[in-house]
């Protein structure tokens, strides 16, 4: 759900840091944006962009705010930057406020993809999208990151080592 719920403003492409916000321990962090990844992220925000605008121009627009910010900033709602990266193909009513708002995608729509992408690379071992914290960490202590660092990243407040997976449970490296 970290993913998903990601807001532009959550992305700086300047400094390659994404902030996970409410995550492992209902707590903010930061973690790196992958460089491979920021073309293909940025071509995605464009056409969430011109979501938003349509979504505008028909006269919604507006996603849920945490906490009471919808009370503090009326409008923030509507802006740009408090979007949803990964925003909904539908608009839904809100049972809360009763407004028509689009939210982000349901948590099933990444599962079902990750499960696609393991099949179509004919990986023959149980992924999910859990899977790929673990690879991360791997891949970043081979790479010579200090354990807390990784920690950090990943959100722990506990020892780190005996969560992490082997390194050849990880997937292949394309």
């Amino acid at each position: 759900m970290e993913v998903m719920r990601f807001r532009v403003q959550d992305i700086n492409f300047e400094y390659r840091q994404i902030i996970i916000r409410s995550g492992k321990g209902n707590k903010d962090r930061v973690s790196v944006l992958p460089e491979n990844v920021i073309k293909d992220l940025k071509s995605h925000i464009i056409k969430a962009k011109d979501l938003h605008d349509k979504d505008l121009n028909d006269g919604f627009g507006e996603v849920y705010l945490p906490y009471a910010l919808h009370r503090k900033y009326p409008n923030a709602g509507s802006e740009w930057r408090w979007q949803y990266i990964f925003p909904s193909t539908k608009l839904s009513i809100d049972p809360e406020s009763g407004k028509t708002r689009r939210h982000h995608l349901y948590e099933k729509n990444l599962t079902r993809a990750v499960k696609k992408a393991v099949n179509a690379l004919e990986i023959n071992r149980k992924v999910s999208s859990h899977t790929f914290r673990h690879c991360f960490a791997t891949h970043l202590l081979e790479n010579g990151s200090d354990i807390r660092t990784v920690q950090e990243l990943l959100g722990y407040k506990e020892k780190l080592m005996s969560k992490l997976s082997l390194p050849a449970s990880c997937l292949p490296r394309h």
